[in-house]
């Protein structure tokens, strides 16, 4: 018992992996319920379609996952990782409307208009929020140190159920 090794927690991949699912889960979460509650469309442009939304969430995921798994390299990562998670998602939110209302095919004067909307009004700080969140769990997963749930007849010796 003595001689076992520190768990070493969450791998890094893996902690990348559930902090982009949990990010993408505040952030649409959290855009939808201050949308009911600001009474606003998260993006105020009409004509512009879905493309954009859905261009600025993969973005601002790819962006937030490179940044977590950039930061994650420390041993131990530090906290203020989550930091530079939440700016990477803002940011990417930001040129990922952009960049679909130009796939889309709209004038690129909505498209700018549309990130402008979303970079000043409430979408922004809800996705740096997600960001930073999500970016702290990945980190607590790594910094955790933990094995899994571990039953004491699980160390016995005897057998099934205490026989021989």
């Amino acid at each position: 018992m003595a001689d076992e090794q520190r768990p070493a927690g969450v791998s890094r991949p893996v902690a990348v992996v559930f902090a982009a699912v949990v990010f993408v889960a505040l952030s649409i979460a959290g855009l939808g319920v201050a949308s009911l509650i600001v009474d606003a469309d998260v993006i105020p442009v009409r004509g512009l379609g879905p493309i954009p939304g859905v261009i600025g969430q993969l973005l601002a995921l790819g962006a937030f996952a490179l940044t977590l798994r950039w930061g994650l390299r420390a041993d131990p990562p530090g906290y203020l990782i989550a930091v530079p998670c939440a700016i990477a998602a803002y940011l990417g939110e930001v040129l990922g409307i952009v960049t679909g209302a130009l796939v889309s095919g709209a004038d690129p004067a909505r498209g700018v208009a549309a990130a402008g909307s979303v970079a000043l009004g409430f979408p922004g700080p809800v996705v740096a929020a997600a960001g930073l969140i999500a970016g702290l769990f990945g980190i607590l997963l790594v910094r955790s140190r933990s094995n899994g749930p571990h039953w004491r007849w699980e160390d016995d010796e005897e057998g099934p159920r205490g026989r021989p």
